[in-house]
């Protein structure tokens, strides 16, 4: 499995013309398919980007879920809103749709940054504001996340 590494200050064009790095785009071509989904973050006011193949395995989980009951396809149904396919054009660019670029609240200036094995689009000033976290409570969070993971 191959993830993204980087952080990457962009700009976003009037039309939503994600004009994509250089080196994020070499590790793009370690993906077996070009076609990339883009989605809302469940946790933050951020976008997701996968791979297509990764899209596929977090789907093959969704589609496990039993549609009857109601919370699961009230997840179902949040969890796809607004998902979009979306590949390279010719410039090295990545059309974010206008209802994704509004709720990600994206301006001209934005952050791509790595999340594994996806990477996430947002706001610049949004972004800066999310990881501005003390030193302490990186720490602890760090702790609580890390702390009892167990390798086998």
């Amino acid at each position: 499995m191959r993830n993204f590494i980087g952080t990457y200050e962009c700009k976003i064009d009037d039309k939503g013309r994600l004009k994509v790095p250089s080196s994020l785009i070499k590790q793009m071509e370690n993906f077996e398919d070009k076609t990339f989904v883009v989605k809302r973050s469940v946790f933050q006011k951020c976008l997701e980007v996968y791979p297509m193949n990764i899209w596929d395995k977090q789907m093959d989980k969704i589609n496990k879920l039993n549609r009857f009951i109601k919370k699961n396809a009230d997840f179902i149904r949040m969890f796809t809103a607004g998902v979009k396919t979306v590949e390279l054009d010719s410039a090295g660019r990545l059309q974010i749709s206008k209802d994704l670029t509004h709720f990600a609240s994206l301006s001209k200036e934005i952050v791509v940054t790595s999340a594994g094995e996806l990477f996430e689009i947002w706001d610049k000033e949004a972004y800066e504001s999310v990881i501005s976290i003390n030193e302490d409570d990186f720490a602890n969070l760090a702790e609580d996340v890390m702390g009892s993971f167990d390798e086998e």
